[in-house]
This record gives C-alpha cells, structure tokens and sequence, in this order.
C-alpha cells in the first residue's frame, strides 16, 4: 500500500513524458495516446513470416512463404519498420537508449498477450558475435527476451545458442547477401531440451538470420519455432 501510495505520488511530482513528442505518457509505456494509436502496425501481413502486404490476400500467406515455407511455424512482428518505429530501433540498438527497447518490448508483448498462442517452452535471443556484444555492450535481442520472460513466464536461454563467426551488418546487405551471410554463422553448444521455442529478434527483414538460426534448431529436434520481433521491414 506505501508503495502505491508513493507511486501515485511520484507520476505527479515527475510525470513520465513521451519517448516521441515530449507529451505526458503512461508511466507503463512512455508512449503518449495520440502517438501510441499513430504507430504504423504491420497489417495485413503474412501469417506466416509477417512480411507487410498491401492488402489482405486469399489464405494469409504470401508467395515466397507458399514456394519455400520458412523453418519457423510463424512470426510475431506487430509493427512495421518505418517512422517513428525505425527512429526507436536505432536508438535502442546503436545509442544505448534501452528505455526505448522497453516501449517496444512492451508493444511486442502486448500483441502477444492478445494473440493467445500456444506458450513456449523457452526464449531464445538472436545472439551477437563477441566482438559485437563488446562494441555495442549489449544485446538488444536479449534485452526484449528478459522483459518478454519476466511478463510471460517462460524460461530464458542465451548460453546454448551462439554466433560463431562475425558478419557484415545485414542492413548493408541485399536478400541473397544475407543469407550467404548468415550461413553457419551459428551453433548450439547444448540441446535445448525442449520441444516449442521462441526466437527473438529486434526487426525481422529478410528473414535469413531467424531462418537460419530455425533451421538450426530443427535439426537439433526442436519441432515447434516461433519468432518474436517488434518490427518487420516491409
């Protein structure tokens, strides 16, 4: 009871203003109204990979989902990478702004807690190469996988999973680039030992490191792969 009390307290003496306009936002988002119901969501998309579509198509699934299905049995991506997503992105995952990883952490979660799907066993952050996670000092996958864990509960693994080899940054890169550039880019040191998994990634684009990193696991014996991100490219 203190605490709430002090709580209530505290979001008048210093009020939690908006990650995008400086407006007064909730404290449990740092979003304002009228921004949060601005952000640009990724509908319609596929309902397999997430891929932004331009309109809603007959089944759900897209053309390359139908000709190459992915490895992972479907994709969360609730918002598309565009403004203002994309200015949120950049500064969580370049300019150690992890306030905003938690605007978006929080959105993700959301759009999962309204989907009620089958729970996984584990979470599972993209990993980054130890050169990476030493230029960058943190991983911005594994950062959305804590709150993620800590709000639904699931058990976290970053240890099992790794990046073996640095590679070029995928944004520099065109479709078949990225995945011959994320081609056994990782390994499992460990079994997962578990049978339904969630990768998590920050923004899905092409797909090639989730896929890769799916196609992985398969081999390993995982037989259920979701991926989770806050923003698919369109």
């Amino acid at each position: 009871m203190v605490y709430n009390c002090l709580k209530y307290i505290r979001s008048f003496v210093y009020p939690t203003t908006c990650v995008l306009c400086g407006a007064e936002a909730t404290r449990e988002l740092d979003l304002c109204a009228p921004c949060r119901k601005a952000l640009p969501l990724n509908t319609p998309c596929c309902r397999k990979c997430a891929l932004p579509l331009p309109l809603d198509i007959p089944g759900g699934v897209c053309g390359s989902c139908l000709t190459t299905p992915p490895a992972y049995d479907l994709c969360i991506a609730p918002l598309r990478y565009q403004p203002p997503i994309d200015y949120l992105v950049r500064g969580f995952k370049f300019q150690q702004k992890l306030g905003l990883g938690k605007v978006l952490g929080e959105l993700l979660w959301t759009e999962l807690a309204n989907r009620h799907l089958d729970r996984p066993e584990l979470i599972v952050p993209v990993p980054l190469h130890p050169e990476r996670l030493r230029q960058r000092g943190y991983n911005q996958a594994l950062e959305l996988s804590r709150l993620l864990s800590k709000r639904l509960q699931v058990q976290l693994d970053y240890r099992s999973c790794a990046r073996i080899r640095t590679t070029p940054h995928q944004a520099a890169l065109g479709k078949t680039g990225r995945v011959a550039n994320v081609r056994g880019a990782f390994r499992l040191h460990q079994p997962l030992g578990v049978q339904h998994v969630a990768l998590v990634d920050d923004v899905v684009t092409t797909a090639a490191t989730v896929s890769e990193l799916a196609a992985m696991m398969r081999r390993a014996g995982v037989e259920h792969i979701q991926v989770w991100a806050a923003a698919r490219t369109p």
